[in-house]
């Protein structure tokens, strides 16, 4: 029991706390299982491990600021089935992030480019990445107020930083000038070297009133495009579809859910 206990005081000084809390149940699981000591050490700091691995998902996913947690498991695919599938899955493999690659999702609000995106941000989280999510307004606001103040520089490092930032909902208030410069230099500093995954209600034809520059609005397209992929999203609204369902609101045709989808084109 002194071996036992000095060992367990041995874990807890060593900070794995884990291991140290779970020792009396793993040496009994071993004792069970006849595991040779280096199996049931394997064992012991794979508890640790995983423990580790939990917490700093925990940390980073509350740093993301993420509005809500929604998996790809979760979402309806046969609900859209516009999506290319093929393509969201190997998105999830967060090769784009490497790549430092963009991905735009385009189509009208309630089709699930939000949930995509926070799927795919959790993806990327669990393959080591930093990712932050913002809303659109709530960062072109943040932009603005800093230009104004002349300390956009310092503030530009919060976006600038993170492997992956993703913007929502762009599109749907428009922008001043001041704003629409400062989220061009932002996606300037971002190009080539992180990725940015954006929403967004508008077709891309529909930005340059957007932004209030029709310049800005093409440079900025540029740099996403070069380097991107584009999901174009034709469907109903998830959020209606159990009042539609019910007959509480009529359904869409398919024939005007592609020409809706195409011209966001």
């Amino acid at each position: 029991m002194i071996t036992l206990e000095k060992a367990r005081s041995h874990l807890e000084s060593l900070g794995l706390n884990q291991a140290a809390e779970m020792l009396d149940s793993r040496l009994d699981s071993a004792a069970q299982r006849q595991l040779p000591y280096p199996a049931f050490l394997a064992d012991l700091l794979g508890i640790e491990v995983q423990a580790r691995r939990e917490r700093y998902l925990t940390t980073r996913t509350r740093l993301a600021h993420f509005p809500f947690l929604r998996t790809l498991e979760q979402f309806d695919f046969g609900f859209q089935p516009s999506i290319d599938q093929r393509l969201i899955k190997e998105l999830a493999t967060t090769a784009f992030v490497a790549d430092a690659a963009n991905v735009v999702l385009l189509g009208p609000p309630g089709v699930g480019k939000t949930h995509l995106c926070v799927a795919l941000g959790l993806k990327a989280l669990e393959q080591g990445h930093a990712v932050y999510f913002v809303r659109a307004h709530d960062l072109m606001e943040d932009l603005r107020r800093a230009q104004a103040e002349h300390r956009l520089d310092r503030r530009m490092r919060v976006y600038i930083a993170p492997r992956l930032l993703i913007i929502d909902e762009f599109g749907v208030w428009p922008y001043d000038r001041m704003a629409s410069t400062a989220l061009f230099s932002l996606i300037s500093a971002r190009y080539e070297r992180g990725s940015i995954m954006l929403t967004s209600n508008k077709g891309f034809a529909e930005w340059g009133e957007v932004l209030g520059d029709p310049v800005i609005a093409t440079a900025i397209l540029d740099r996403l495009l070069h380097h991107g992929h584009v999901i174009n999203i034709r469907g109903n609204s998830y959020r209606l579809k159990d009042k539609k369902r019910a007959g509480l609101l009529p359904m869409v045709h398919p024939e005007q859910e592609v020409k809706a989808g195409t011209e966001q084109i």
